[in-house]
């Protein structure tokens, strides 16, 4: 197996691994963000799939799994996945840190989890991506195909969160921020998505050129 496979399948493990430990935690109740009384067993799993880091993760998982076994293709729709998996994964990363993380009071299993789910594998991820590619799979034409996801989610959660009242995270609750509050960091994230995936495009490129 290659170094890049090896990598990989590493990224594959632990991000599985990250993904299934906040999914028994939240089973057993334990607290995500700054909930401090989870709801009953259902809504409990209906929110942990709400979180766009849980979704990012899976993709990750997802990718870096073809990648590691050898399924990863040239098509487009595996691109585009990629793609999305990894803008995905690297704006999980800065919008915890830069917003959640003043936010979080976790400890033990809860904050390893956390950190698991928001600093290892976005980190572990963007080396990988970086130091073992695989190369030229980023094309322009995926840049718009790779924002479906991030609009879709955006659009449940506002829908969702005007039905049932919560919001996955706090600076998307309008009844806490107010909706202009809301739009603008939704606008901002949007280009944050935009900028990432076109910087992704270029990167990639220029390291497929040099290798």
């Amino acid at each position: 197996m290659s170094r890049g496979r090896a990598w990989h399948l590493g990224l594959a493990v632990l991000a599985s691994a990250a993904v299934i430990f906040q999914l028994v935690l939240v089973w057993q109740g334990g607290r995500v963000l700054d909930e401090t009384n989870p709801p009953d067993l259902g809504e409990r799993l209906i929110r942990f799939f709400s979180y766009f880091t849980v979704l990012a993760n899976i993709l990750i998982a997802w990718v870096a799994w073809t990648i590691a076994l050898a399924r990863d293709d040239d098509s487009s729709s595996w691109r585009v996945l990629r793609l999305t998996s990894l803008v995905a994964i690297t704006v999980t990363g800065l919008v915890h840190w830069f917003l959640l993380r003043p936010l979080l009071d976790l400890h033990g299993a809860d904050y390893l989890a956390d950190k698991l789910l928001h600093v290892a594998v976005p980190l572990v991820t963007l080396i990988g991506w970086l130091a073992f590619g695989p190369r030229g799979r980023v094309r322009g034409r995926d840049v718009l195909p790779s924002l479906v996801f991030p609009i879709a989610w955006l659009v449940y959660t506002l829908v969702r969160g005007a039905i049932s009242g919560w919001y996955p995270y706090p600076f998307l609750d309008p009844d806490a921020e107010g909706y202009a509050a809301v739009t603008v960091v939704s606008l901002g994230i949007a280009v944050l998505f935009v900028a990432l995936s076109a910087l992704a495009w270029k990167v990639d490129g220029r390291l497929a050129r040099t290798r």
